[in-house]
């Protein structure tokens, strides 16, 4: 609380010092009793950290060239160091399908690279061993490996099922997960109005080369939908994302479409881009009788969207891109726990 107080009087906040004081100390009271918490990063390394990372919920982009690749595996490593998730859409990279270039060879597609970004994500975590890294990878509905992707992750935990049947250690920290791919993260497909609307009248649908966007492959649209809904049953993933409505609430329609989500999905904006995530708990935002108490909700509320704005501008990133695009525009979350309990 004071490292942020410190920052805003260094970032204009306050009007007066007696503002700044208040502040600091409304701020610690939130804390200190639990009226609020912020996203992890802020605990593990703001007063810690010269520069800290703050922001737990980072999108990021990739192109379809091997620069490219392995720089999201090194912005991916470093958001995992400092405690941070990050999400990624990677219907960008050419198929197994498709042809490299001016070589007779085929592309290993993003498939083969999600097993190296697991493996960097098993290995690093999330803040060291705080915690497991939290990580979401995106295919689109109509990218050619979409069925590869619909299965790797359930064909991955048969192989797991066999070793532990053979005696290895079960749980999901013991030798038979931490054998196989894909343990580290939530795949989720991006789904069209079309393909969904496809799925209801039978009809069918059609995959696209990402290098020239013309027909791949020709399937019954239920088919895949069956495929996702069997692969999920077995072993949780992939989710679904719903591509149409999302954009067709974008609230910066005007930038670039939304391509992909944070590891749970409650943070949707453009690629390289991060959002500082905090939560209310409604349970200490009562009155001695019980009731909602509003105006304790409305106060913990300013306090702590005015923290999380100063957090922003005194963060560190870890690329150009998503620091110009925090700076410019400022995603906050301000979210709530112990509804359930409060009703």
């Amino acid at each position: 609380a004071k490292t942020i107080a410190t920052w805003g009087r260094h970032g204009g906040y306050f009007i007066s010092e007696t503002d700044a004081s208040v502040f600091e100390s409304e701020l610690t009271s939130i804390l200190v009793n639990q009226r609020a918490a912020f996203n992890s990063p802020v605990w593990f390394n703001v007063g810690i950290q010269k520069a800290p990372q703050c922001s737990a919920c980072f999108i990021n982009s990739v192109h379809d060239d091997m620069r490219s690749i392995l720089g999201l595996a090194m912005t991916e490593g470093m958001l995992f160091k400092y405690g941070s998730g990050a999400g990624s859409n990677l219907s960008s990279l050419r198929s197994s399908k498709e042809k490299l270039g001016s070589s007779s060879g085929y592309s290993s597609g993003p498939v083969s690279f999600m097993r190296g970004y697991d493996a960097f994500a098993g290995v690093i975590k999330s803040g060291g061993k705080t915690r497991r890294a939290a990580k979401m990878v995106i295919l689109d509905i109509d990218h050619p490996d979409i069925l590869e992707f619909t299965w790797c992750k359930a064909k991955e935990e048969k192989k797991a099922h066999a070793l532990i049947d053979a005696g290895y250690d079960g749980a999901y920290t013991g030798e038979a997960y931490g054998s196989i791919s894909f343990q580290n993260a939530n795949n989720s497909v991006r789904v069209t109005d079309e393909f969904m609307n496809a799925n209801e009248q039978d009809g069918e649908f059609n995959t696209k080369y990402v290098t020239n966007g013309e027909p791949c492959e020709t399937f019954k649209a239920k088919d895949i939908m069956r495929q996702i809904s069997d692969a999920a049953w077995q072993c949780g993933d992939p989710g679904i994302q719903y591509d149409t409505t999302i954009n067709d609430w974008h609230t910066c329609p005007d930038t670039d479409r939304i391509y992909a989500s944070n590891p749970c999905s409650e943070y949707m904006f453009l690629n390289d881009s991060a959002c500082n995530l905090a939560s209310v708990n409604l349970m200490k935002c009562r009155t001695a009788e019980g009731e909602f108490d509003v105006k304790q909700f409305e106060h913990c509320c300013r306090i702590m969207v005015t923290a999380q704005e100063i957090l922003v501008g005194f963060s560190s990133y870890p690329n150009p891109a998503i620091e110009e695009h925090s700076y410019n525009y400022r995603p906050l979350g301000l979210g709530y726990a112990n509804l359930g309990s409060l009703l």
